[in-house]
């Protein structure tokens, strides 16, 4: 590394991290102002809510790097501008192209930092701030009904394999813990959507290999008239564990009327294979901002088998592997400020006009989420095209300084 590289390394890293560390300092009071209405509820007293903020500084983190790449790669710029160090650097035949090949350089550290904290430590943190805090207030409900969580997977023939015969809807009322739920309600149908069993249960462990164990069961199954010959026989699946209370039943031509009919099971557990895990569980009821890549990858496929709507999963996903590049793209913008001499403005100013162009950018990426998810376009596009649009304005801005 020249001597050069190593000044520039040193001088935008600390003032980076001097930017992100006001950044995340007044976004964590906002925060802690926010949590202020909850402290009180249960056992959620300030030093949890002091916590609860600050295992949120990950996500933080990831979300400010591309706007505190900006203005500390502008402030640190401006400042070789004012002290006419670049200038000189330019004198000694320092091309536009080396000084935007050493701020990639520099930007690497920041791109691999923001892909760490995005991918593995701000999800783990945030799934563990959530778990904190609900074991602290009381067990976890759905924010998005009121009737619970709501979360769909198929029937298959052979447990989670083989063909798929069904459709079974899960409501869930609490999620107390990791492996286990409280309140279930299981809709199961077959591939016509005609209702076939209805079970309810006062909760449910995972036992692992996609077997939740339901205990204090009930078990509604309608049973309709089917088959050659007149046999009355329950119309749902096979059943595909080996609980002693799984059994099939057929029941004979002359044993009931003609009508269709309904049979209650009680038991004391029920064996349930199902595609939906904790893991699931957790990342549905996650803000897909706050998933990592691997999980928004794995949600996205298990909503697409089930022919749910993917698409704002989808553009999350892509924005999770682009957005940490927009770094580059932030650190582009900031080149053309260490052209600008200081009667074209102070360092102030310049930083004033980072801030509005990291603000633009912000608001533009989200606008563009909302217009993606609006207007069904791919979600490549939507996730690529604010990065793309500030890249022109990066070049364009070069190219202006060069001429200028």
């Amino acid at each position: 590394m020249s001597v050069l590289q190593k000044y520039f390394f040193s001088e935008i890293t600390q003032s980076v991290g001097l930017v992100l560390a006001a950044f995340l300092a007044i976004f964590s009071f906002f925060d802690l102002t926010g949590e202020l209405a909850s402290v009180g509820k249960g056992g959620y007293d300030l030093q949890t809510a002091f916590l609860y903020v600050a295992m949120g500084l990950p996500g933080k983190v990831y979300e400010l790097m591309p706007i505190a790449a900006l203005i500390g790669s502008i402030y640190a710029l401006s400042q070789f501008a004012a002290r006419s160090e670049f200038t000189i650097m330019r004198a000694a035949s320092l091309s536009t192209r080396a000084a935007g090949w050493m701020l990639i350089k520099v930007g690497i550290v920041f791109v691999i930092l923001t892909f760490a904290f995005g991918e593995l430590i701000a999800p783990w943190s945030n799934q563990a701030a959530e778990r904190m805090k609900l074991g602290v207030q009381g067990a976890a409900v759905s924010k998005e009904f009121r009737s619970g969580m709501w979360t769909k997977d198929n029937i298959k023939d052979h447990g989670v394999s083989g063909n798929v015969i069904g459709s079974r809807f899960f409501n869930i009322q609490k999620v107390p813990g990791d492996n286990r739920l409280e309140g279930i309600r299981l809709y199961e149908f077959d591939v016509e959507f005609r209702l076939l069993n209805l079970i309810t249960a006062t909760s449910a462990d995972f036992r692992g290999g996609n077997i939740w164990r339901l205990r204090d069961v009930t078990e509604t199954i309608f049973v309709n008239r089917k088959g050659p010959q007149g046999w009355l026989t329950p119309v749902g699946p096979r059943p595909t564990t080996n609980s002693p209370n799984a059994a099939p039943f057929v029941i004979g031509p002359n044993a009931l009327s003609s009508m269709a009919f309904v049979v209650i099971k009680k038991s004391e557990f029920k064996d349930v294979a199902s595609e939906i895990t904790p893991k699931i569980l957790s990342v549905s009821a996650a803000e897909p901002n706050r998933m990592s890549a691997y999980e928004l990858s794995v949600y996205t496929k298990h909503l697409a088998e089930n022919k749910q709507d993917s698409e704002r999963y989808q553009i999350a996903f892509w924005k999770k592997i682009i957005d940490p590049f927009a770094v580059f793209v932030m650190m582009a913008l900031a080149l053309p400020f260490a052209y600008l001499h200081v009667r074209s403005g102070g360092v102030s100013l310049k930083i004033f006009v980072g801030i509005m162009i990291g603000v633009s950018y912000v608001l533009l990426n989200n606008l563009f989420s909302h217009l993606g998810l609006l207007n069904t376009w791919p979600a490549f596009v939507t996730a690529v095209a604010p990065s793309a649009l500030f890249l022109m304005l990066a070049i364009g801005a070069l190219r202006w300084v060069e001429r200028h």
